[in-house]
């Protein structure tokens, strides 16, 4: 499908064209038509594949995240560097998704400062011993990039929250974002230095490195490369306030396959493609994709999983075990509401509170036999919002147990401390039903590490003496906004906004029978441990190999400067006109017939003012006033238009209408194809154009004497795509017995006679003008 975004070639001259990649699996030189050859095939190839040394037959992951899956620390003693891996990390896990012969290199950075003058030794060393590559940012340029745009700008905007004053966010500050591209330029520098472009997969994950495909593929054309977005992409309407936009998009869409967790970011991602950069996209084989300069750019839904085997390994240890049975003896006779969450304003954790004081006052024989456990993490970022948010929690927490409690009694029991990985197990393990009430999370695992924890394992049951095949429940309510609730079914999903519907839904969920509660953790325990993190990995590499596919089965030309970098991908058979070729080709013959189109062409497609500057029409009189030269405008527009635009080249001849109304030169009269058109139909048109015209703001009616065209790209994208597709159908069915044709195009309907076919005329066009050339040499 062709977009808007190809169809100036213009882009091609000011962006300059790149040469194909001398790689093995180069496509061959074929000189088809003497002298028509792209220019670009006989040079060095700036793609750069043939640079990287082969790493042998082993398949190579590269994944690319902001942190390396790593903990730092240095020895007392000696004073050397210690690392080991972070066995909790996303990254990590996500290699079981591969076989078992691939080869991962993980590049990132690390969470310590290293000195200048260890960081070649501390490099050498984590690529020995653990396969990672650290980046090494400046201390100023990692405060800028992390804390200051990603932090400050992307995270918030990306969660909904507009800085419409300074006591809500930071302002856009350029600053920031030049340390952000800084940033993710030393990121893709690192990759380049591993990679071997014609066999590795690069895997770039999360929005602090959204700008890297930009670079990587401009050195590597033909580069695979996927990314994963593990947050929120809102909606175009939020989007659309940053002020680099657009760099961000075009760096999203120079990779092959796009992820998200859910069908909302996706279709958010979608919108804004098609709003500010004017593509659409289509569903391939169930496979949604977007048309970008010739490549197609892969859209992939699916949401991450959690690691079996490391809950499950947890979970059999002794010391968890242990504490399932303090905490069952700490809560005995009550029923336990547990809430895990991290420390930040979008985790909803004093609405949690808020719906649990609602609950307690609403019931009041819950009182004291109902708790709500509220473990809180470490927040990952800093600021006033951080500290007003913990502020809140505990005061709104101190309130409820003061007013509801008793000695022996506290409704809502804080864990603000860093909680070890069997003790949180334990609590997912007792607890009777598990609350998130995040009011914006990309996707969120507590629910799926909740419903395995009440599943257990054998060696649990078996230390807690329990029957090894007794049921096992739970009881989730989940927010609306959180990546994960699409995939729980099961779950009672609530807005976090209203207090009174969540503490309703925690009323229900501790009330609910247990054979229902079964039911649902049944179903809910099915997804999760065949949806697990392997499986997720594994899903998005193949699509990613599937993407890829057709990389070398095209030709391709870097254009446009900066972060505007893109790749026009052609297919094999096109060549760019060597202008050498063409002028002797001029030169040489004793009769020319030319034929130029007007719209994109003459004048520029984004052109408010249609008529041809001096320069074209200078140019187009010089190519008339020579009497060897045939020359001919063709376009769809209306001949009367063309005429007056036209008007000071005499000699050239014009075909409107697509070839419906041709004229030889300004003094010929205007030839008509009717060829038995009947135009009655347009009378039951019009009047159906012009109430869509109507009812949608931005669209217009062009009336032509041999057709009429419903055109909506000034409308809103969505609106006038679904208008255009309503329009289409109308029009096929009151036209369904005339001599018309109804043909939807680029933001266009437009309906013909049936007898008009702009390519036969095209046809007749050219072998008229090939006749009368023939003609004039016998007569000379």
């Amino acid at each position: 499908m062709a977009s808007r975004s190809c169809a100036n070639f213009l882009d091609l001259a000011s962006g300059g064209l790149l040469d194909i990649p001398q790689t093995p699996r180069t496509l061959p030189r074929v000189m088809t038509v003497p002298g028509i050859i792209s220019d670009a095939d006989g040079y060095d190839s700036n793609d750069g594949d043939s640079d990287a040394t082969s790493s042998g037959s082993r398949e190579r992951k590269i994944i690319v995240a902001n942190m390396l899956p790593l903990h730092a620390k240095r020895d007392t003693e000696t004073g050397r560097w210690c690392f080991s891996l972070d066995e909790d990390l996303l990254l990590l896990h996500l290699k079981d998704g591969f076989s078992s012969d691939t080869e991962v290199i993980y590049v990132g950075s690390l969470k310590a400062d290293i000195d200048a003058s260890e960081q070649e030794e501390v490099a050498q060393k984590l690529l020995d011993d653990f396969n990672c590559v650290p980046t090494f940012l400046p201390h100023d340029l990692q405060k800028k990039f992390y804390l200051g745009f990603c932090k400050q700008h992307l995270w918030p905007l990306f969660h909904y929250m507009l800085p419409m004053c300074p006591d809500h966010g930071d302002r856009f500050d350029r600053v920031l974002w030049q340390a952000y591209v800084s940033a993710n330029k030393i990121f893709a520098d690192k990759v380049m230095e591993v990679i071997n472009p014609d066999d590795d997969c690069v895997w770039v994950h999360d929005y602090h490195l959204m700008v890297l495909p930009t670079f990587l593929r401009k050195r590597f054309n033909r580069i695979k490369l996927g990314f994963f977005l593990h947050s929120p992409f809102p909606s175009s309407e939020i989007y659309r306030t940053l002020p680099v936009r657009d760099e961000i998009l075009r760096g999203l869409l120079n990779c092959d396959l796009i992820g998200f967790h859910t069908f909302d970011y996706a279709r958010h991602f979608l919108s804004c493609c098609s709003r500010m950069l004017g593509l659409d996209y289509e569903s391939k084989r169930g496979h949604i994709g977007l048309d970008y300069f010739g490549r197609t750019v892969y859209i992939k839904i699916l949401p991450v999983g959690v690691h079996m085997g490391r809950l499950e390994s947890v979970l059999n240890l002794p010391a968890t075990a242990t504490k399932i049975k303090e905490i069952e003896k700490q809560f005995d006779g009550k029923k336990l509401i547990l809430g895990i969450d991290d420390m930040d304003i979008f985790k909803g954790i004093s609405l949690k509170l808020l719906a649990m004081e609602q609950l307690l006052q609403q019931h009041p024989g819950m009182r004291g036999k109902v708790v709500l456990v509220q473990i809180v993490n470490p927040a990952r970022g800093s600021g006033k919002d951080v500290q007003e948010a913990k502020k809140e929690t505990y005061l709104t927490a101190k309130r409820i147990n003061e007013v509801y409690g008793s000695p022996n009694y506290e409704p809502v029991v804080l864990i603000d401390r860093p909680v070890p990985r069997f003790e949180k197990s334990a609590y997912y393990a007792v607890a009777e039903c598990c609350i998130v009430n995040a009011v914006r999370d990309g996707m969120n695992l507590v629910p799926y590490k909740y419903i395995v924890c009440r599943q257990g394992t054998p060696i649990m049951d078996e230390a807690l003496g329990r029957e090894r095949d007794s049921p096992h429940t739970s009881m989730l309510v989940v927010s609306e906004f959180i990546g994960c609730s699409p995939s729980l079914s099961g779950a009672i999903r609530v807005n976090p906004w209203d207090i009174d519907a969540v503490a309703d839904a925690m009323t229900l969920a501790i009330n609910m029978r247990d054979s229902e509660k079964q039911l649902r953790h049944e179903k809910h325990y099915r997804y999760v441990s065949t949806h697990d993190v392997a499986y997720w990995a594994c899903s998005f590499a193949q699509d990613l190999e599937r993407a890829c596919r057709d990389h070398y089965s095209k030709r391709c030309w870097g254009i446009g400067l900066g972060l505007g970098f893109r790749v026009l991908s052609l297919s094999p058979s096109f060549r760019r006109l060597s202008i050498d070729h063409i002028v002797s080709a001029y030169r040489k013959t004793e009769r020319r017939a030319i034929f130029l189109d007007y719209d994109g062409t003459v004048v520029p497609e984004t052109s408010i003012i249609k008529s041809p500057g001096p320069e074209v029409i200078s140019v187009l009189k010089t190519l008339c006033s020579d009497p060897n030269n045939t020359v001919f405008i063709v376009s769809g527009r209306g001949r009367s238009s063309l005429s007056e635009w036209l008007a000071p080249c005499e000699m050239l001849g014009i075909a409107a209408e697509h070839g419906y109304f041709i004229r030889w030169n300004k003094t010929s009269e205007w030839e008509t194809n009717h060829l038995g058109a009947d135009l009655e139909w347009k009378k039951i048109v019009e009047p159906v154009m012009r109430s869509y015209t109507e009812a949608t703001d931005g669209s217009n009616i062009e009336i032509k004497e041999s057709a009429l065209v419903w055109h909506h790209q000034d409308a809103d994208p969505d609106f006038g795509s679904c208008q255009a597709k309503e329009l289409l159908d109308h029009l096929e069915s009151v036209l369904a017995n005339e001599p018309a044709v109804v043909k939807r195009g680029q933001h266009i309907v437009e309906v013909k006679p049936q007898v008009l076919r702009p390519s036969s005329i095209s046809v007749s066009l050219s072998l008229s003008v090939c006749v009368r050339a023939r003609a004039c040499k016998l007569d000379d």
